[in-house]
């Protein structure tokens, strides 16, 4: 399998109402890319169509950054958040 994975951050929050994740970076990520959220009994991929950090949109986010994103599924606190490349 040619498919590479990098972990660049960790869910931090999850609001069911809205379907968002809130995720602590520990790398760049920048929209339009890939992510695959995984975890316990998570496990999905999606491409991120919009980021928010303070709740304004952002085009890319990095190390330290505590970034707010649509989920199509649901998240748990402590998910680790990769790249897919």
């Amino acid at each position: 399998m040619g498919e590479g994975k990098k972990l660049i951050g960790k869910v931090t929050h999850y609001f069911g109402k809205i379907s968002v994740a809130g995720i602590e970076l520990s790398d760049t990520v920048k929209v339009g890319e890939t992510i695959s959220i995984e975890g316990t009994t998570t496990g999905f991929e999606q491409e991120i169509d919009s980021m928010q950090i303070d709740n304004k949109p952002v085009e890319e986010a990095g190390p330290g950054d505590l970034i707010g994103i649509k989920v199509k599924d649901r998240v748990r606190v402590g998910d680790n958040v990769y790249l897919v490349s």
